[in-house]
């Protein structure tokens, strides 16, 4: 495999004037190739469009068409003084009992994160149900904002039973909840999850630096542990346009 570059001249780039192919999609599918194997690392610049079309003996409309089509995707950004960028490739997350900032990790994704709630609770009636206790128990409540390369990701809040694990704010701004409740000496074993799509409020489109509208991504997660009881109840959002999960159907 190739080695990650922020040099897109490095890039082996061609097109096929034969093929009836747009030339400019098969400039997008070859860019964005490049960013989602890594090839094309996050920050790259592209660099001056006139000199890209020169090299591939293309148009600067059909370049510049090709880079506005990964532009749409959120692959690329273009800054004013800077250029066209590349941000990175769309988070795909497998759908399995493990965590966001696990996922990001082994991806490359230097994931941070930015703790918005930290606080005690009454619990309501869905809380109260997930995590099998008594409506108005006072339960954890963690409100987080996650970055993968330095851009916001996800809205996550999670609730948790009393006294179950230390839940310090720059802890939990340090490395993933998973791996808090891991470290307190609890087996995740197993968790019942739910995934849909909305769109986004004023305020989530506000933290998560999309506009009012934006699809997004939902996951309500309960997590259970190995005794059977429930550990943690998750409701996330994401950005569609950044992320997605991953199925694998298996036939019976």
């Amino acid at each position: 495999m190739s080695k990650p570059t922020t040099d897109p001249a490095a890039l082996e780039l061609g097109v096929d004037r034969t093929s009836p192919i747009p030339l400019y999609f098969q400039l997008a599918q070859q860019l964005e190739a490049a960013v989602e194997e890594g090839r094309l690392a996050p920050g790259s610049l592209l660099g001056n469009e006139i000199e890209l079309a020169a090299r591939l003996g293309l148009s600067r409309p059909t370049v510049r068409q090709a880079i506005q089509s990964l532009v749409d995707k959120g692959l690329m950004v273009r800054r004013r003084g800077v250029g066209t960028q590349v941000v990175h490739s769309t988070v795909r997350r497998p759908l399995e009992l493990s965590s966001l900032y696990d996922d990001l990790e082994a991806a490359g994704g230097h994931p941070t994160t930015r703790v918005l709630r930290n606080t005690v609770e009454p619990a309501g009636p869905e809380v109260a149900e997930a995590l099998a206790v008594a409506e108005g128990t006072g339960v954890h409540l963690v409100e987080r904002l996650r970055y993968a390369h330095g851009e916001p990701l996800a809205l996550l809040r999670n609730h948790l039973p009393p006294g179950i694990v230390d839940l310090d704010t720059e802890r939990l701004e340090a490395t993933g909840l998973y791996r808090l409740l891991r470290g307190a000496g609890i087996t995740l074993h197993s968790a019942r999850q739910t995934v849909g799509a909305r769109l986004a409020t004023a305020d989530e489109a506000a933290g998560l630096a999309e506009t009012e509208g934006a699809a997004l991504l939902t996951m309500e997660r309960t997590t259970f542990d190995d005794t059977g009881r429930a550990v943690e109840f998750g409701s996330h959002i994401y950005r569609a346009s950044r992320y997605s999960f991953d199925f694998q159907l298996l036939v019976r």
